[in-house]
């Protein structure tokens, strides 16, 4: 657990040595303060909620988070550091760990750093706060769904815009599975059964129980497994280069 930590620490510290991470910050609380007030119609909604604020994410997160997770093993493969890290007495699983729970961080802060919305909506209603709280446990959990799987496809290759699109066009594969437009779509031809299979991959289906303020264990138990099962294809895509 102390070699995870030291990588953690490591890794979230090499973030805020080069300005590239406040400059994300910046563009991160733009963007939610746009997609928030402007395109969801905060004001125009006229109801105390960040319904408009938390609907954005999964989109917005397509590809602010691969933005920030790409670098993590293409960098080290193409500096040639990988071996040197894998060769440190730690495990592989520590290295993985560490490096996954620095750039969670670090998107936790750029989301801890949107908190003036919550006072804006408490200033101008009496929201509920439990609701907000689940959207932003839920907006964390999908931010380190798509991270995992960032880091997966940054183990595959040294490059890291080719890390960049894999990760945007499974991460998209995971918003359309559960997108009406495309359940819609199926039902011309599909069972019912298969179109809810299909829908349960989706992880719109399972954000949107966090966003009415539900905290399901079958929501948890899905981002978990993602996260889970992502790291793992990492160790091994690590293992056999």
């Amino acid at each position: 657990m102390r070699n995870l930590w030291v990588i953690a620490k490591r890794e979230l510290g090499s973030y805020f040595t080069s300005p590239i991470a406040y400059i994300f910050l910046v563009i991160f609380l733009l963007l939610t303060g746009f997609f928030t007030f402007t395109a969801g119609q905060f004001f125009e909604r006229g109801e105390a909620g960040l319904g408009s604020f938390f609907g954005w994410h999964p989109w917005l997160y397509l590809v602010l988070v691969p933005a920030v997770g790409m670098r993590l093993w293409a960098e080290e493969r193409r500096a040639g550091t990988i071996e040197l890290l894998l060769t440190m007495p730690i495990t592989p699983w520590q290295a993985i760990a560490g490096k996954f729970l620095a750039s969670w961080i670090f998107l936790a802060i750029a989301l801890a750093l949107t908190f003036p919305v919550v006072v804006t909506v408490n200033v101008l209603g009496s929201p509920d706060n439990g609701m907000i709280f689940a959207g932003y446990l839920g907006s964390l959990f999908l931010a380190g769904a798509y991270l995992a799987i960032t880091c997966l496809t940054s183990a595959m290759t040294r490059n890291q815009v080719v890390a960049f699109i894999l990760a945007v066009v499974l991460c998209l594969f995971l918003i359309l599975a559960g997108f009406n437009p495309v359940t819609d779509l199926m039902t011309r031809w599909a069972s019912p059964a298969l179109i809810d299979t299909v829908a349960a991959f989706s992880v719109a289906t399972h954000f949107d129980g966090f966003q009415k303020g539900a905290v399901e264990a079958r929501d948890l138990c899905y981002f978990l497994s993602v996260i889970g099962f992502a790291l793992f294809a990492t160790n091994v895509v690590l293992r056999n280069r």
